[in-house]
Parts: structure tokens; C-alpha cells; sequence
């Protein structure tokens, strides 16, 4: 594991290797263990999209490690200027020990990793979100205490959560079913994938994906840079609410997830969505858990 680009670079054992330390990480932060596995580095945090708990979980993980951050906007660097990915790492790789990036396309996360000389970590792009779902994996392990035999129901835009979650969820062993509006589907390419795996379900039915489901997730209609979009999805969108009504097709125990921020009222009604309360903001918590084991297993290895 050289860096984090994709969920689709990781095998089955690359993955629960860090949800393991992710698991042990937390137990440490919690019976207040010092943990500075990565004292004296420093990740560079590069943000082309907004963000709350992307930034906050890195920061203060690489605090926890014993390291620092710095946080990066393309407004107030030369990337806002026109220069080039490519060289903006290879400065930065003589800087840093580690960068992370936000951003839009995945080539920038590609072209990061191919031209800079240090561990690269994706923080999202409209590909794929891999750290969001290396929690979502811990969430649904600590509340269910296995993969093997869990269904996971992805309600919504075959967005980049989609995606990284039919990843994911597959490759440690759950059974993907994901229900959206045609012509908001997954990436092709994942969804060809998954189909040969034989643990796959695409539908446009939403009882049909929540069906005996052990998890249920959800995500915004409209994703950043979409807003303009935001009237139109909620047309196409509304039967496409996780409610008290679909949660009735699930398992009796099942969790619901969120990545939030969350719009009550849109994709998740507010009665679920506080019913459920406990395991989604476990879930938010687990960003910083699982986010420092990634940063653990690449970073430490420069030392």
C-alpha cells in the first residue's frame, strides 16, 4: 500500500489491515494512550472543495500521530494560479511526508501520486471516496461484528459514495444492492465489475435494494458542484427518500448511514435519520480513526 487513490487499488486483507488498526487506534484515543506513530511528519491537506469533517479528522488525526498539518486551498496557492499537478508535486514531495487532496477530478489524485515522491491520500473526488468508506466499513463492523452475510443498501445518486461503497462493501464480503433513478447510475466500469463478483444488485426499485438489508445508507441528492442541479434532482430524486416506510423492508436491527451533511426532509427523513442518530455520527467519528491508520500505513513507512 504506496498510497490511498481508490478503494479499487486495495485488496481484501490491504483493507481490514486498516480497519484493524483503525479499530486499535480508537481504543488508544479513548483510554487517552499516546499513539505518535508519526512524530515530526507533516501532511500537506490541498482543498479544492469545501469541507468540514475531511479537514477537522486529518488535522487533528495528524495531531493524535504526533505530527502536523497544513491546510492547502487552491485560492491561496499556485494551483489557483494555473500551475500544473505535476509540479506542485514534486514540490511538495520535497516538503512533506504525505499529501492529501480534495478535489474534483481523480486525475488531479492520480497525477499527484504518479509525479510526487511521497504517500498520496484521496480525500474525495467525484470518482470516489475512499476514506469516508474505510469508516463507513468500521461502522458497520463494529455495530454488526462481521461482513460475511450482511446486505448494505445504497439509496440514491450513483454518486462517488456509490461508488467507493460497491467497492468496498465487496471486496471484505458484503452483498451490494444499490437502488437509483435511471441515468444516475454507478460507473460503469465498477458496476460491470461488481456484477462478476455475483454480490451485486443495481435496481431502480428502492424496496427491492433495502429488501432484508442489514445497512442502509443514503447520501445528498445534489453533491458539491452539482448545486445548480438542485432542483431538478429533487424531481427526480423524490421516491428515493430512506424513510420509516422503507426502513419496514429491512431487517428489524438494521443501522442506517450517512456520509452528511444531511438534508432532513429530502433524502432521509428526520425521524430515521434521529433514530439512527448513534450510528451515523459514530460513523463521523470513525472518519478520524480509520483516516489516521491510512496515514499510519503509508507515512510511516518514509520513516
Amino acid at each position: 500500500m504506496k498510497h490511498l487513490l481508490k478503494l479499487g487499488d486495495l485488496d481484501e486483507k490491504e483493507i481490514l489491515s486498516v480497519l484493524n488498526l483503525a479499530d486499535q487506534l480508537k481504543y488508544e484515543k479513548k483510554n487517552g494512550i499516546k499513539h505518535h506513530h508519526l512524530e515530526g511528519k507533516t501532511l500537506g491537506m490541498i482543498f479544492a472543495k469545501s469541507s468540514t469533517r475531511t479537514r477537522v479528522s486529518f488535522e487533528v488525526g495528524m495531531y493524535d500521530l504526533g505530527g502536523s498539518a497544513l491546510f492547502l486551498s487552491n485560492a491561496n496557492t499556485q494551483l489557483g494560479r494555473g500551475e500544473p499537478i505535476e509540479d506542485t508535486a514534486r514540490v511538495l514531495s520535497r516538503y512533506l511526508d504525505g499529501i492529501m487532496i480534495r478535489t474534483f477530478e481523480q486525475e488531479e489524485v492520480e497525477k499527484l501520486a504518479e509525479y510526487g515522491s511521497v504517500p498520496v491520500i484521496n480525500g474525495l473526488t467525484d470518482y470516489c471516496h475512499p476514506c469516508q468508506v474505510l469508516a463507513d466499513l468500521m461502522t458497520i463492523r463494529e455495530f454488526k461484528n462481521t461482513f460475511k452475510g450482511i446486505k448494505l443498501a445504497f439509496i440514491g445518486d450513483g454518486n462517488n459514495m456509490a461508488n467507493s461503497l460497491i467497492v468496498g462493501g465487496i471486496k471484505v464480503g458484503m452483498e451490494v444492492a444499490v437502488a437509483c433513478p435511471k441515468g444516475y447510475e454507478p460507473d460503469a466500469d465498477i458496476v460491470k465489475w461488481a456484477n462478476e463478483t455475483g454480490r451485486f444488485t443495481l435496481t431502480s426499485d428502492i424496496y427491492e435494494a433495502a429488501k432484508n438489508a442489514d445497512a442502509v445508507y443514503t447520501d445528498v441528492w445534489a453533491s458539491m458542484g452539482e448545486e445548480s442541479e438542485a432542483e431538478i434532482r429533487k424531481k427526480v430524486f423524490a421516491g428515493y427518500q430512506v424513510n420509516a416506510d422503507l426502513m419496514s423492508v429491512a431487517n428489524p436491527d438494521a443501522m442506517v448511514l450517512h456520509c452528511l451533511p444531511a438534508h432532513r426532509g429530502e433524502e432521509i427523513t428526520a425521524d430515521v435519520f434521529e433514530a439512527h442518530a448513534n450510528e451515523i455520527f459514530e460513523e463521523a467519528e470513525n472518519r478520524l480513526h480509520a483516516q489516521k491508520a491510512v496515514m499510519v500505513k503509508l507515512m510511516k513507512q518514509t520513516s
